[in-house]
Protein backbone atom coordinates (compact mmCIF):
# COMPACT_ATOMS: atom_id res chain seq x y z
CA UNK A 1 0.00 0.00 0.00
CA UNK A 2 3.08 2.71 0.04
CA UNK A 3 1.94 2.99 -3.45
CA UNK A 4 -1.16 4.93 -2.66
CA UNK A 5 0.47 7.20 -0.11
CA UNK A 6 2.62 8.15 -3.38
CA UNK A 7 -0.26 8.41 -5.07
CA UNK A 8 -1.60 10.48 -2.36
CA UNK A 9 1.53 13.09 -2.12
CA UNK A 10 1.24 13.36 -5.93
CA UNK A 11 -1.51 14.48 -6.01
CA UNK A 12 -2.02 16.44 -2.95
CA UNK A 13 -4.96 13.97 -2.07
CA UNK A 14 -4.37 15.23 1.82
CA UNK A 15 -6.24 15.45 5.04
CA UNK A 16 -8.88 18.26 4.83
CA UNK A 17 -7.64 19.20 8.34
CA UNK A 18 -3.91 21.41 8.56
CA UNK A 19 -0.88 19.37 8.55
CA UNK A 20 1.37 19.57 11.12
CA UNK A 21 4.78 17.64 12.38
CA UNK A 22 4.28 15.33 15.80
CA UNK A 23 6.32 18.74 17.49
CA UNK A 24 3.58 21.33 16.27
CA UNK A 25 4.98 23.36 13.54
CA UNK A 26 2.67 23.73 10.50
CA UNK A 27 3.51 21.93 7.31
CA UNK A 28 2.60 23.36 3.56
CA UNK A 29 3.14 21.20 0.64
CA UNK A 30 3.81 24.28 -2.15
CA UNK A 31 5.31 21.66 -4.74
CA UNK A 32 4.89 17.89 -4.08
CA UNK A 33 8.29 17.41 -6.14
CA UNK A 34 8.85 14.56 -9.48
CA UNK A 35 8.35 11.50 -8.99
CA UNK A 36 11.87 9.34 -8.96
CA UNK A 37 11.56 5.60 -11.12
CA UNK A 38 15.27 4.90 -9.91
CA UNK A 39 17.19 4.17 -6.36
CA UNK A 40 16.97 6.82 -4.10
CA UNK A 41 14.41 9.29 -2.28
CA UNK A 42 10.70 8.98 -3.51
CA UNK A 43 10.06 12.54 -4.52
CA UNK A 44 12.72 15.00 -6.07
CA UNK A 45 12.76 19.06 -5.76
CA UNK A 46 9.94 18.98 -3.40
CA UNK A 47 9.33 22.76 -2.18
CA UNK A 48 7.97 22.52 1.14
CA UNK A 49 7.09 25.37 4.16
CA UNK A 50 7.82 23.53 7.70
CA UNK A 51 6.56 26.38 10.25
CA UNK A 52 8.26 29.47 9.10
CA UNK A 53 11.28 27.93 7.18
CA UNK A 54 10.89 27.41 3.36
CA UNK A 55 12.33 23.96 2.36
CA UNK A 56 13.95 22.96 -1.21
CA UNK A 57 14.94 19.15 -1.27
CA UNK A 58 13.41 15.81 -1.47
CA UNK A 59 11.08 13.44 0.51
CA UNK A 60 10.87 10.15 1.00
CA UNK A 61 7.72 8.22 1.98
CA UNK A 62 6.90 4.84 3.61
CA UNK A 63 4.01 2.84 5.22
CA UNK A 64 5.88 3.22 8.44
CA UNK A 65 8.41 5.76 9.89
CA UNK A 66 10.92 2.58 10.97
CA UNK A 67 10.86 1.62 7.76
CA UNK A 68 13.33 4.26 7.76
CA UNK A 69 15.99 2.61 9.67
CA UNK A 70 14.90 -0.87 7.88
CA UNK A 71 15.67 -0.18 4.61
CA UNK A 72 18.96 1.88 5.42
CA UNK A 73 18.12 4.88 4.84
CA UNK A 74 20.05 6.17 7.80
CA UNK A 75 23.39 5.08 6.31
CA UNK A 76 23.05 6.23 2.71
CA UNK A 77 24.60 9.48 1.92
CA UNK A 78 21.79 9.64 -0.93
CA UNK A 79 18.83 10.67 1.98
CA UNK A 80 21.06 13.55 2.67
CA UNK A 81 18.81 15.21 0.94
CA UNK A 82 15.65 14.58 2.33
CA UNK A 83 13.39 17.50 4.13
CA UNK A 84 10.64 15.76 4.95
CA UNK A 85 9.86 11.64 5.93
CA UNK A 86 6.11 11.57 5.12
CA UNK A 87 4.56 8.13 6.59
CA UNK A 88 1.18 6.47 7.42
CA UNK A 89 2.34 5.46 10.81
CA UNK A 90 5.07 7.34 12.86
CA UNK A 91 6.47 4.95 15.03
CA UNK A 92 10.05 6.16 15.28
CA UNK A 93 12.12 9.29 14.70
CA UNK A 94 14.19 9.41 12.01
CA UNK A 95 17.80 10.51 11.11
CA UNK A 96 20.34 10.77 8.04
CA UNK A 97 23.55 9.51 8.15
CA UNK A 98 25.17 12.83 10.18
CA UNK A 99 22.61 11.93 12.99
CA UNK A 100 20.41 14.95 10.83
CA UNK A 101 16.33 14.56 13.14
CA UNK A 102 14.48 14.44 9.80
CA UNK A 103 10.91 16.34 10.13
CA UNK A 104 7.88 13.97 9.54
CA UNK A 105 4.19 14.30 8.59
CA UNK A 106 1.42 11.84 9.45
CA UNK A 107 -0.13 10.60 5.95
CA UNK A 108 -2.72 8.75 6.60
CA UNK A 109 -4.38 6.40 3.62
CA UNK A 110 -7.38 8.45 1.92
CA UNK A 111 -10.42 6.36 3.72
CA UNK A 112 -12.36 6.63 -0.47
CA UNK A 113 -8.89 6.08 -1.73
CA UNK A 114 -7.88 3.65 -0.17
CA UNK A 115 -11.50 1.73 -0.82
CA UNK A 116 -11.02 2.75 -4.31
CA UNK A 117 -7.88 0.99 -4.82
CA UNK A 118 -8.31 -1.96 -2.85
CA UNK A 119 -11.71 -2.68 -5.67
CA UNK A 120 -9.57 -1.99 -8.24
CA UNK A 121 -7.16 -4.97 -6.76
CA UNK A 122 -9.69 -7.31 -5.70
CA UNK A 123 -12.10 -7.31 -8.61
CA UNK A 124 -12.37 -10.18 -10.52
CA UNK A 125 -13.67 -9.12 -13.68
CA UNK A 126 -11.27 -7.38 -16.07
CA UNK A 127 -11.13 -3.82 -16.93
CA UNK A 128 -11.13 -3.25 -13.05
CA UNK A 129 -12.31 0.13 -13.96
CA UNK A 130 -14.79 -0.79 -16.10
CA UNK A 131 -17.65 1.82 -14.40
CA UNK A 132 -15.82 4.78 -15.04
CA UNK A 133 -14.73 4.28 -18.64
CA UNK A 134 -18.11 5.39 -20.04
CA UNK A 135 -17.60 8.88 -18.23
CA UNK A 136 -14.35 9.80 -18.83
CA UNK A 137 -14.12 13.07 -21.63
CA UNK A 138 -12.92 12.26 -25.19
CA UNK A 139 -9.87 14.41 -24.84
CA UNK A 140 -8.31 12.50 -21.46
CA UNK A 141 -8.83 8.67 -23.62
CA UNK A 142 -7.25 10.11 -26.68
CA UNK A 143 -4.47 10.84 -24.40
CA UNK A 144 -4.11 8.22 -22.99
CA UNK A 145 -4.05 6.24 -25.91
CA UNK A 146 -1.84 8.54 -27.53
CA UNK A 147 0.66 7.66 -24.69
CA UNK A 148 0.23 4.17 -24.71
CA UNK A 149 0.70 4.16 -28.45
CA UNK A 150 3.87 5.77 -28.15
CA UNK A 151 5.03 3.82 -24.95
CA UNK A 152 4.43 -0.02 -27.09
CA UNK A 153 6.62 1.43 -30.15
CA UNK A 154 9.40 2.22 -27.97
CA UNK A 155 9.13 -1.36 -26.22
CA UNK A 156 9.75 -2.45 -29.42
CA UNK A 157 12.26 -0.32 -30.71
CA UNK A 158 14.25 -1.29 -27.83
CA UNK A 159 13.63 -5.30 -28.46
CA UNK A 160 14.50 -4.18 -32.24
CA UNK A 161 18.04 -2.96 -30.73
CA UNK A 162 18.59 -6.27 -28.39
CA UNK A 163 18.29 -8.59 -31.90
CA UNK A 164 20.21 -5.88 -33.81
CA UNK A 165 23.35 -6.41 -31.28
CA UNK A 166 22.96 -10.25 -31.12
CA UNK A 167 22.76 -10.02 -34.90
CA UNK A 168 26.16 -8.44 -35.34
CA UNK A 169 24.35 -4.58 -36.00
CA UNK A 170 23.04 -6.19 -39.44
CA UNK A 171 19.67 -4.47 -40.16
CA UNK A 172 18.71 -6.92 -42.50
CA UNK A 173 19.56 -9.96 -40.28
CA UNK A 174 17.85 -8.57 -37.31
CA UNK A 175 14.50 -7.86 -39.50
CA UNK A 176 14.89 -11.76 -40.37
CA UNK A 177 15.07 -12.88 -37.10
CA UNK A 178 12.29 -10.83 -35.37
CA UNK A 179 10.21 -11.75 -39.03
CA UNK A 180 10.63 -15.04 -38.40
CA UNK A 181 9.52 -15.30 -34.52
CA UNK A 182 5.81 -12.86 -35.88
CA UNK A 183 5.15 -16.00 -38.30
CA UNK A 184 5.02 -17.95 -34.80
CA UNK A 185 1.57 -15.98 -34.86
CA UNK A 186 1.79 -16.39 -30.29
CA UNK A 187 1.47 -20.21 -29.78
CA UNK A 188 5.28 -20.76 -31.93
CA UNK A 189 6.52 -17.18 -31.43
CA UNK A 190 9.45 -17.98 -29.33
CA UNK A 191 10.36 -21.43 -31.63
CA UNK A 192 10.27 -19.40 -34.81
CA UNK A 193 13.31 -16.97 -33.22
CA UNK A 194 15.57 -19.76 -32.20
CA UNK A 195 14.80 -21.22 -35.89
CA UNK A 196 14.93 -17.14 -37.30
CA UNK A 197 18.63 -17.32 -34.96
CA UNK A 198 19.55 -20.76 -36.27
CA UNK A 199 19.81 -19.40 -39.93
CA UNK A 200 22.87 -19.08 -41.57
CA UNK A 201 22.04 -16.09 -43.29
CA UNK A 202 25.75 -14.58 -44.64
CA UNK A 203 26.40 -18.25 -45.74
CA UNK A 204 22.93 -18.58 -48.03
CA UNK A 205 23.56 -15.65 -49.79
CA UNK A 206 25.35 -18.25 -52.54
CA UNK A 207 22.18 -19.88 -52.46
CA UNK A 208 19.15 -17.45 -52.25
CA UNK A 209 18.40 -17.89 -55.87
CA UNK A 210 17.31 -21.66 -55.39
CA UNK A 211 14.75 -21.68 -53.88
CA UNK A 212 15.13 -25.81 -53.11
CA UNK A 213 18.27 -25.09 -51.53
CA UNK A 214 16.68 -22.61 -49.31
CA UNK A 215 13.51 -24.85 -48.03
CA UNK A 216 16.00 -27.70 -46.91
CA UNK A 217 18.06 -25.63 -44.59
CA UNK A 218 14.96 -23.91 -43.67
CA UNK A 219 12.81 -27.23 -42.77
CA UNK A 220 16.56 -29.10 -41.92
CA UNK A 221 17.39 -26.58 -39.38
CA UNK A 222 13.64 -26.68 -37.96
CA UNK A 223 14.37 -30.79 -37.68
CA UNK A 224 11.27 -30.92 -39.46
CA UNK A 225 13.69 -33.38 -41.85
CA UNK A 226 14.94 -35.93 -39.30
CA UNK A 227 12.01 -38.39 -39.74
CA UNK A 228 11.41 -41.53 -42.03
CA UNK A 229 8.15 -40.37 -44.47
CA UNK A 230 7.70 -41.96 -47.65
CA UNK A 231 7.63 -38.61 -50.28
CA UNK A 232 10.05 -38.32 -52.97
CA UNK A 233 9.68 -34.34 -52.08
CA UNK A 234 10.64 -34.89 -48.46
CA UNK A 235 13.49 -37.36 -49.37
CA UNK A 236 14.74 -34.99 -51.91
CA UNK A 237 15.09 -32.25 -49.02
CA UNK A 238 16.72 -34.93 -46.48
CA UNK A 239 19.32 -35.82 -48.82
CA UNK A 240 20.13 -31.31 -49.65
CA UNK A 241 20.01 -30.48 -46.07
CA UNK A 242 23.01 -33.25 -45.63
CA UNK A 243 25.07 -31.80 -47.86
CA UNK A 244 24.60 -27.79 -46.83
CA UNK A 245 24.86 -29.16 -43.13
CA UNK A 246 28.05 -30.68 -43.55
CA UNK A 247 29.45 -27.79 -45.97
CA UNK A 248 28.16 -25.06 -43.12
CA UNK A 249 28.83 -26.72 -39.99
CA UNK A 250 25.01 -26.68 -39.33
CA UNK A 251 22.99 -27.03 -35.90
CA UNK A 252 19.70 -28.40 -36.66
CA UNK A 253 16.77 -27.90 -33.92
CA UNK A 254 14.74 -30.47 -32.48
CA UNK A 255 11.16 -30.74 -34.16
CA UNK A 256 9.60 -31.52 -30.58
CA UNK A 257 10.06 -27.42 -30.15
CA UNK A 258 7.03 -26.96 -32.51
CA UNK A 259 3.65 -26.92 -31.51
CA UNK A 260 0.87 -27.97 -33.66
CA UNK A 261 -2.03 -29.10 -30.94
CA UNK A 262 -4.43 -26.28 -30.88
CA UNK A 263 -3.27 -24.67 -34.07
CA UNK A 264 -5.29 -24.21 -37.12
CA UNK A 265 -3.48 -25.89 -40.31
CA UNK A 266 -2.70 -22.75 -41.88
CA UNK A 267 -0.36 -21.70 -39.25
CA UNK A 268 1.33 -25.26 -39.20
CA UNK A 269 5.13 -24.19 -39.05
CA UNK A 270 5.29 -26.11 -42.51
CA UNK A 271 3.34 -24.21 -44.15
CA UNK A 272 4.96 -20.87 -42.32
CA UNK A 273 8.05 -21.55 -43.07
CA UNK A 274 7.44 -22.46 -46.63
CA UNK A 275 6.03 -18.61 -46.83
CA UNK A 276 9.27 -17.36 -45.33
CA UNK A 277 11.28 -19.30 -47.75
CA UNK A 278 9.55 -18.37 -50.64
CA UNK A 279 9.80 -14.03 -49.02
CA UNK A 280 13.76 -14.86 -48.57
CA UNK A 281 13.76 -16.38 -52.04
CA UNK A 282 12.08 -13.45 -53.75
CA UNK A 283 13.32 -10.18 -51.95
CA UNK A 284 17.03 -10.31 -51.91
CA UNK A 285 16.86 -7.03 -49.48
CA UNK A 286 13.11 -7.27 -47.70
CA UNK A 287 14.29 -4.46 -45.05
CA UNK A 288 15.11 -2.17 -47.52
CA UNK A 289 11.96 -2.92 -49.97
CA UNK A 290 9.48 -2.31 -47.21
CA UNK A 291 11.56 0.81 -46.05
CA UNK A 292 11.85 2.64 -49.48
CA UNK A 293 8.02 1.35 -50.08
CA UNK A 294 6.61 4.47 -51.86
CA UNK A 295 3.09 3.90 -50.01
CA UNK A 296 0.95 1.14 -48.63
CA UNK A 297 -0.21 -0.84 -51.17
CA UNK A 298 3.52 -1.43 -52.29
CA UNK A 299 4.06 -2.80 -49.33
CA UNK A 300 1.57 -5.23 -49.18
CA UNK A 301 2.75 -6.47 -52.88
CA UNK A 302 6.29 -7.18 -50.96
CA UNK A 303 4.54 -9.15 -48.48
CA UNK A 304 2.70 -11.04 -50.84
CA UNK A 305 3.93 -14.23 -50.31
CA UNK A 306 3.18 -17.94 -51.43
CA UNK A 307 4.57 -20.86 -51.45
CA UNK A 308 6.20 -23.89 -53.61
CA UNK A 309 3.86 -26.17 -55.60
CA UNK A 310 4.14 -29.12 -52.86
CA UNK A 311 2.87 -27.50 -50.22
CA UNK A 312 -0.70 -26.44 -52.42
CA UNK A 313 -1.32 -30.01 -51.44
CA UNK A 314 0.60 -30.04 -47.99
CA UNK A 315 0.06 -28.82 -44.60
CA UNK A 316 2.48 -31.38 -43.16
CA UNK A 317 5.16 -33.75 -44.90
CA UNK A 318 3.66 -36.56 -47.07
CA UNK A 319 -0.12 -36.40 -45.83
CA UNK A 320 -1.81 -34.90 -49.57
CA UNK A 321 -4.72 -32.10 -48.71
CA UNK A 322 -6.97 -30.80 -51.04
CA UNK A 323 -5.35 -28.14 -52.77
CA UNK A 324 -4.93 -24.74 -51.66
CA UNK A 325 -2.92 -21.82 -52.32
CA UNK A 326 -0.96 -21.27 -48.98
CA UNK A 327 -0.85 -17.82 -49.97
CA UNK A 328 -0.53 -14.44 -46.72
CA UNK A 329 -3.98 -13.50 -46.56
CA UNK A 330 -4.75 -9.35 -45.59
CA UNK A 331 -4.83 -10.17 -42.43
CA UNK A 332 -2.23 -11.96 -41.99
CA UNK A 333 0.14 -9.25 -44.04
CA UNK A 334 -1.37 -6.24 -41.14
CA UNK A 335 -0.24 -8.41 -38.27
CA UNK A 336 3.36 -8.47 -39.94
CA UNK A 337 3.34 -4.51 -40.24
CA UNK A 338 2.09 -3.96 -36.92
CA UNK A 339 4.09 -6.51 -35.00
CA UNK A 340 7.92 -6.26 -37.41
CA UNK A 341 7.57 -3.58 -40.06
CA UNK A 342 6.20 -0.73 -37.93
CA UNK A 343 8.81 -1.26 -34.88
CA UNK A 344 11.93 -1.68 -37.69
CA UNK A 345 10.92 1.81 -39.06
CA UNK A 346 10.50 3.20 -35.36
CA UNK A 347 13.65 1.75 -34.32
CA UNK A 348 15.68 2.99 -37.68
CA UNK A 349 14.38 6.12 -37.89
CA UNK A 350 15.09 6.73 -34.11
CA UNK A 351 18.41 5.05 -34.71
CA UNK A 352 19.04 7.41 -38.13
CA UNK A 353 17.01 10.75 -36.38
CA UNK A 354 14.97 10.07 -39.60
CA UNK A 355 11.78 11.95 -38.47
CA UNK A 356 9.90 10.34 -41.92
CA UNK A 357 10.56 6.84 -40.80
CA UNK A 358 9.55 7.24 -37.36
CA UNK A 359 6.49 9.12 -38.36
CA UNK A 360 5.77 6.55 -41.39
CA UNK A 361 5.39 3.93 -38.47
CA UNK A 362 2.20 5.74 -36.90
CA UNK A 363 1.03 6.54 -40.40
CA UNK A 364 1.07 2.90 -40.78
CA UNK A 365 -0.43 1.92 -37.40
CA UNK A 366 -3.51 4.65 -38.04
CA UNK A 367 -4.13 3.12 -41.88
CA UNK A 368 -4.65 -0.52 -40.63
CA UNK A 369 -8.07 -1.65 -39.02
CA UNK A 370 -7.67 -2.82 -35.36
CA UNK A 371 -6.76 -6.56 -34.64
CA UNK A 372 -9.59 -8.06 -33.44
CA UNK A 373 -9.06 -10.04 -30.46
CA UNK A 374 -10.36 -11.10 -26.87
CA UNK A 375 -8.28 -8.25 -25.22
CA UNK A 376 -10.16 -5.82 -27.66
CA UNK A 377 -13.68 -6.58 -27.51
CA UNK A 378 -13.28 -6.44 -24.00
CA UNK A 379 -12.15 -3.11 -23.94
CA UNK A 380 -15.03 -2.08 -26.64
CA UNK A 381 -17.67 -3.58 -24.39
CA UNK A 382 -16.63 -1.14 -21.86
CA UNK A 383 -17.76 2.15 -24.33
CA UNK A 384 -14.00 2.85 -26.00
CA UNK A 385 -14.21 3.24 -29.66
CA UNK A 386 -11.25 1.25 -31.12
CA UNK A 387 -11.10 2.91 -34.99
CA UNK A 388 -7.59 1.59 -36.04
CA UNK A 389 -4.18 -0.41 -35.36
CA UNK A 390 -2.54 1.96 -33.42
CA UNK A 391 -5.71 2.11 -30.76
CA UNK A 392 -5.82 -1.47 -30.61
CA UNK A 393 -2.02 -1.55 -29.84
CA UNK A 394 -2.66 1.09 -27.03
CA UNK A 395 -4.96 -1.21 -25.61
CA UNK A 396 -2.31 -4.53 -25.90
CA UNK A 397 -0.07 -2.61 -24.30
CA UNK A 398 -2.58 -1.20 -20.95
CA UNK A 399 -3.85 -4.38 -20.92
CA UNK A 400 -0.30 -6.38 -20.39
CA UNK A 401 1.77 -3.80 -18.68
CA UNK A 402 -1.08 -1.93 -16.09
CA UNK A 403 -4.08 -4.43 -15.97
CA UNK A 404 -2.22 -7.61 -15.65
CA UNK A 405 0.85 -6.11 -13.36
CA UNK A 406 -1.96 -4.01 -11.34
CA UNK A 407 -0.30 -1.00 -11.62
CA UNK A 408 -4.08 0.83 -11.84
CA UNK A 409 -1.70 4.28 -9.94
CA UNK A 410 0.18 4.74 -13.34
CA UNK A 411 -2.51 4.13 -15.17
CA UNK A 412 -4.83 7.66 -15.90
CA UNK A 413 -8.33 5.31 -16.82
CA UNK A 414 -7.16 4.18 -13.00
CA UNK A 415 -6.80 7.51 -11.80
CA UNK A 416 -10.22 8.47 -12.81
CA UNK A 417 -11.26 5.94 -11.53
CA UNK A 418 -9.68 6.65 -7.88
CA UNK A 419 -10.72 10.38 -8.01
CA UNK A 420 -14.38 9.44 -8.93
CA UNK A 421 -16.94 10.83 -6.63
CA UNK A 422 -20.29 8.98 -5.35
CA UNK A 423 -20.61 5.48 -6.58
CA UNK A 424 -19.54 3.95 -9.30
CA UNK A 425 -22.40 1.87 -11.31
CA UNK A 426 -22.98 0.16 -14.53
CA UNK A 427 -25.05 -1.63 -16.58
CA UNK A 428 -24.88 -5.67 -16.13
CA UNK A 429 -24.28 -5.77 -20.10
CA UNK A 430 -20.78 -3.90 -18.92
CA UNK A 431 -19.51 -6.06 -16.44
CA UNK A 432 -17.15 -8.51 -18.19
Amino acid sequence: MEELLHYAWKHKIFPLHELRTPEGELVEIIDPGLKNPDAGPDFFNAKLRIGSTLWVGNVEIHRRSSDWMRHGHDTDPAYESVILHAAAELDAEVHDLHGRRIPQLLLPYPALLAERYDELLRADCYPPCYAVIPTLPRLAVHGWMSALQYERLEQKRARVMACLERCDHNWEDAFFVTLARNFGFGLNSDVFERWGQSIPLRALDKHRDDLFQLEAIFFGQAGLLEEDVCDPYYERLQREYLYLARKFDLRRMEAASWRLLRTRPGNFPHVRIAQMAWLFYREHALLSRLMEAADFDEVRRILTARTSDYWDTHYTFGAPSPCRHKTLSRSTQDLLVINTLCPFLFAYGTYKADERLTRRAFDFLERLKPESNAIIRRWQACGLTVENAADSQALIQLKKEYCDAKKCLRCRFGYEFLKAKGPLQTSPEGRL
